[in-house]
């Protein structure tokens, strides 16, 4: 049986690239780039790349860029937009839980819940992050968001969701959130690239800032610097609050 986030992406190529949360791809990858010490020898993993926003423009800065994703209907999108842009990026098809680079990267990353907090266990959840860790070389770093456990205290996911959506967007139906285990079970209902209509029930992991610093201590990052996360604009300045849906998360091995 397929997960939720299978379903979701299984043909949705086209109106991913529609959905408000890709419009920040420019101003992050100024982030990554100044992260990276604007270094094009650099090696950078995407995980869970999608259609390959952040690995296309990084690799029009000149960087070399290796995008994963679980998604066939996302990465063939990824590859028809190099193609027509004449890039060089390797996109393959990886499940973030089963991989298998080893000191392999200077950085990684995985932007707007790329693979990490969707899997339906806090187990599988770490598998991940250990496999980013250990696809890092001594000195990698690793800059991913994280749905920030503090906003849903003081806030309605759903109507903070919606109130950005579009028409056409993918939209939130019932919501619950719940405390004892920081997951937030939703409906979501849209339109795949077909025209087929969806509805899919939904598990989110939300995570406290002590808690991804101390999962990340423990894969021996030796630095952990959270912040909020704002869609187009990450910056160090950045102080997380209970007002940021996500934190931005950049760790040094």
């Amino acid at each position: 049986m397929k997960q939720w986030y299978e379903e979701l992406f299984e043909n949705y190529g086209m109106k991913y690239d529609n959905e408000c949360f890709t419009k920040g791809t420019v101003g992050e990858c100024d982030f990554i780039e100044k992260e990276i010490g604007y270094n094009k020898e650099a090696k950078i993993l995407d995980i869970g790349c999608g259609t390959g926003r952040h690995s296309i423009e990084l690799a029009g800065r000149g960087y070399s860029v290796v995008g994963i994703d679980l998604s066939d209907a996302l990465l063939k999108r990824a590859k028809e937009k190099v193609s027509s842009q004449g890039l060089k990026i390797v996109f393959q098809k990886h499940d973030a839980r089963n991989l298998t680079f080893s000191n392999e990267f200077d950085m990684a990353i995985m932007l707007c819940e790329g693979a990490f907090s969707l899997m339906e266990t806090d187990e599988m959840n770490f598998q991940i992050l250990r496999n980013a860790a250990n696809a890092l070389k001594p000195g990698g770093k690793l800059i991913f968001n994280a749905l920030n456990a503090l906003f849903p205290l003081y806030h309605s996911v759903k109507d903070f969701l919606n109130s950005e959506t579009k028409e056409g967007n993918a939209a939130y139906g019932s919501s619950s959130f719940d405390l004892t285990i920081f997951r937030e079970h939703s409906t979501i209902c849209f339109e795949d690239d077909t025209g087929n209509k969806k509805e899919l029930q939904c598990s989110e992991r939300y995570y406290a800032p002590s808690e991804i610093t101390w999962l990340l201590k423990t894969l021996n990052f030796k630095t952990v610097d959270i912040y909020g996360s704002t869609l187009g604009a990450f910056s160090r300045n950045d102080k997380l609050t209970t007002e940021n849906l996500e934190m931005l998360v950049v760790a040094g091995k």
